[in-house]
């Protein structure tokens, strides 16, 4: 599909139901998960971070946008950025670029509230307002149709506040974003609560762990399931674990978990 026509298939994604869309880490995961029949993918800033030897948030804006690009043109699936912050404390240089986002071919983007410092976690929030408003400038400047979505990172910077959540994602919601997403909720009293909030705009939520389903998140009424960098610390676990075993007990069981050489090599060879 042309960008145009996977930023088509994204928007009406958003519009009825509830998907699954995976975060794979590199072109090779990101066809694999397509090969799988997932609608949709999205980055993972922590993923492609730790492919580097670099923890989360420690890549550079060139470094992004290339790995964007590499993903986008890898599978012929909509895939939505995590654009972190916009890698610009200011709203003119989250729009400028977001504008450089948009030309990478991804069908949508995140823009975050957090600042990094510990000391004052959150951008004030007029401050994180004008940011989406500015990457939504961007956004129609260009004409794409690219979705955008404003995240609310209290739950994940140590301020769990629920009605500031809420607060912050309402207005990110007037400000233009198509969709919201606060990382780190973690029962469905507080999924229901931001649905109902921000209703009719489409909610992602993040999932790390077993804790629910894309069932009851779908009854929440969820529009749209991630799972951050969740899948790229699975394959890191199982190398992790396996590779102890060797040094340790100098025995190599774990390597049976593996998947299958030939299958790998089929699904690149398509």
């Amino acid at each position: 599909m042309t960008p145009a026509e996977t930023r088509a298939r994204f928007h009406e994604l958003h519009q009825a139901g509830c998907f699954v869309m995976p975060n794979p880490w590199d072109p090779g995961s990101a066809r694999l998960l397509a090969d799988l029949g997932f609608p949709a993918l999205a980055t993972t800033s922590a993923g492609f971070a730790w492919t580097l030897g670099r923890p989360d948030n420690g890549v550079t804006l060139t470094e992004a946008l290339a790995h964007l690009q590499a993903i986008a043109q890898a599978v012929s699936l909509p895939v939505n950025a995590d654009f972190e912050g916009g890698f610009a404390v200011e709203p003119e240089g989250v729009l400028a670029n977001v504008t450089l986002a948009v030309e990478t071919g991804v069908a949508g983007l995140s823009i975050e509230d957090s600042t990094g410092d510990p000391s004052a976690p959150l951008y004030d929030i007029a401050l994180a307002v004008e940011r989406i408003r500015a990457a939504r400038q961007a956004i129609d400047a260009t004409g794409s149709g690219v979705v955008l979505t404003g995240r609310s990172e209290g739950f994940l910077v140590g301020r769990p506040d629920l009605d500031e959540t809420i607060r912050r994602l309402a207005a990110y919601a007037e400000a233009g974003a198509d969709c919201l997403y606060a990382p780190r909720l973690s029962t469905l009293d507080e999924v229901r609560a931001v649905v109902q909030a921000v209703a009719p705009r489409p909610v992602n939520v993040l999932v790390g762990s077993g804790w629910t389903t894309v069932e009851e998140l779908a009854e929440a009424g969820v529009r749209r399931i991630s799972v951050g960098g969740g899948l790229a610390r699975v394959a890191l676990g199982g190398m992790l674990a396996t590779a102890r075993e060797m040094m340790v007990s100098g025995t190599f069981a774990g390597l049976a978990n593996a998947a299958p050489f030939a299958e790998i090599e089929e699904a690149f060879r398509s």
